[in-house]
């Protein structure tokens, strides 16, 4: 049973790599349809799978581990801005790199400190609760440290990427609720061998 322990902590080490990765490089491409190009990036889509993955970690291992996880998705998101970045940088590249770092450690620790506060309340309260305000503060930190005084109407696409980060935060519930299954029966399967 330790061995499935590490394999799922390794796997949502992994998810949170590639989905800070994958959300870094997708926040720098505007959505261009229905006029939205003021409005929202494609990394507003990604990203909140993030604290899907914290809340999981945290559900599982608890607080201490889901901080390891969030410092592994930091170093990532770090190193992933800066490579995309390496080619074209300047002011801008810099503040978004520093913007993204700090809105991400920031918000995924106060969701992980939320979560656990919350975590003996009905199933759906801690993981929607913490993630729409590791959203709020994510959002907020990132486009004012990236985007304030550069003439980008960050206010607007902060809106539109908040709004759009609480609708997948209420979707990413239902892989929550059935990922919890999934890992309530590891630990169920673990009181058994260990009885």
């Amino acid at each position: 049973m330790e061995k499935i322990k590490n394999k799922l902590f390794f796997i949502l080490v992994i998810l949170i790599g590639v989905i800070v990765t994958l959300s870094n490089y997708l926040v720098q491409f505007p959505v261009k349809y229905f006029n939205l190009e003021n409005l929202l990036t494609y990394g507003a889509f990604t990203y909140p799978i993030s604290f899907l993955i914290t809340d999981l970690s945290n559900r599982k291992y608890g607080k201490k581990i889901a901080k390891k996880v969030v410092y592994f998705g930091f170093f990532c998101g770090l190193f992933a801005t800066f490579y995309f970045s390496i080619s074209n940088i300047d002011l801008i590249s810099l503040r978004i790199a520093f913007g993204s770092g700090i809105a991400f450690l920031t918000a995924q620790l106060i969701d992980v400190n939320i979560f656990d506060k919350l975590r003996r309340k009905k199933w759906f309260i801690a993981p929607l609760t913490s993630s729409i305000i590791g959203s709020i503060i994510d959002t907020l930190l990132f486009f004012s440290i990236a985007f304030y005084g550069t003439g980008i109407n960050w206010l607007s696409l902060s809106l539109g990427d908040l709004t759009v980060k609480i609708l997948v935060a209420l979707i990413m519930l239902i892989p929550f609720r059935i990922l919890l299954s999934y890992i309530k029966e590891i630990s169920e399967n673990k009181k058994k061998v260990n009885a």
